[in-house]
């Protein structure tokens, strides 16, 4: 399966679509700080009817539409969220792209409102925005503990798909933990995600960077990626999302909002510089090391220039985006033992990983 993300390129993109054309997409996320609305539990005790439920929807959708934006940059739509009280708005970086200014109107309708970058995070394919001026009615979204989100649990996710603002999908958390690497075509940022949110909530083009919530009225990821079927020709597989998990993005977001920057990702590297290398068949054989500074973590480990990685504790390395997925569910200060290939012997070591 491979993964694709989708930055949405204009409105154009509608006939295509509802012409039936499929299209890979990113999601929709969000993050908050802030918020409020009345809780509800997601647990109950016996069966619920149809009403109950659809009742929950109404109360989740009118908590949280008035946190989600519509972002218009020059090339892109996508959503966002409002993180505070001040105007901040998280959203995708991909949606920004190498924009500076947008165009942001709430999910709930009025007139376009100004907002500029403050910075953005491609590593994480995260960004944060300012709004110039907000927008009365606009509140902060509330975060959910991201750590507790389980397969089963109903989910909605709310954006811009389409440019049809304040759009509401419905569906389950289909699994947790996943490790997703998104393209750099087309304007992707190449980032490699770790503990994403799998779900089956419908995300199309446009959703990037909206929000997707639990029944207690609370973000738990903002949806990024969204798989492609090769047999489809690349088109999207249906029901089957990627999405941040609430805790990374609000790391990312405090320090954004803190620094102008992220200043600890929280991210483990072994501080090289590689390149994919093939066999005599061409095919992905592992990844040379091109540069090891002594004081980064593999150069401490004594890997040097053309050693080739060939696996990470217990994952195959074939080429830079398994080495990046394989370092993605680790941790800076956890150690690991690299296989590589020196000459015609293989060797290990213990690396102690370092920081993106």
């Amino acid at each position: 399966m491979d993964v694709s993300r989708t930055r949405v390129r204009t409105r154009r993109l509608l006939l295509p679509l509802a012409a039936g054309a499929c299209a890979a997409a990113l999601v929709a996320g969000c993050s908050s700080a802030g918020g409020a609305g009345p809780e509800r539990s997601t647990q109950a005790a016996a069966p619920r009817s149809a009403n109950e439920l659809e009742d929950d929807y109404r109360a989740v959708i009118k908590d949280v539409l008035p946190s989600v934006v519509q972002i218009d940059a020059a090339n892109s739509l996508g959503s966002g969220v409002v993180y505070d009280a001040k105007g901040h708005v998280v959203t995708n970086a991909h949606v920004v792209g190498q924009e500076k200014s947008f165009k942001v109107t709430a999910a709930t309708g009025g007139q376009p409102v100004t907002a500029r970058l403050v910075a953005s995070y491609p590593e994480q394919d995260l960004a944060v925005i300012r709004l110039e001026n907000v927008p009365q009615g606009l509140r902060a979204a509330r975060f959910g503990d991201s750590s507790a989100v389980d397969m089963g649990q109903i989910v909605l996710a709310m954006g811009s798909p389409l440019g049809l603002s304040g759009s509401v999908t419905q569906g389950i958390v289909s699994a947790t933990g996943r490790t997703v690497s998104e393209g750099r075509a087309g304007g992707g940022t190449g980032a490699t995600i770790g503990n994403m949110v799998q779900t089956s909530a419908a995300i199309n083009p446009g959703n990037s960077g909206g929000a997707l919530v639990n029944l207690d009225s609370e973000v738990v990821g903002i949806p990024t990626l969204a798989a492609s079927d090769p047999e489809l020709g690349g088109g999207s597989a249906p029901g089957i999302g990627f999405a941040i998990p609430a805790s990374m993005v609000r790391t990312v977001a405090d320090q954004i909002i803190k620094d102008g920057k992220v200043t600890d990702s929280g991210r483990a590297a072994l501080n090289i510089t590689g390149r994919t290398v093939l066999d005599d068949d061409y095919e992905p054989a592992g990844v040379a090391v091109v540069e090891a500074p002594a004081s980064g973590a593999a150069g401490r480990a004594g890997l040097k220039p053309g050693d080739v990685i060939t696996r990470i504790g217990d994952a195959d390395i074939t080429t830079i985006t398994s080495l990046s997925e394989a370092l993605a569910s680790r941790k800076p200060g956890e150690k690991v033992q690299v296989t590589y290939v020196r000459g015609t012997e293989t060797e290990k070591t213990e690396v102690t990983l370092g920081e993106m």
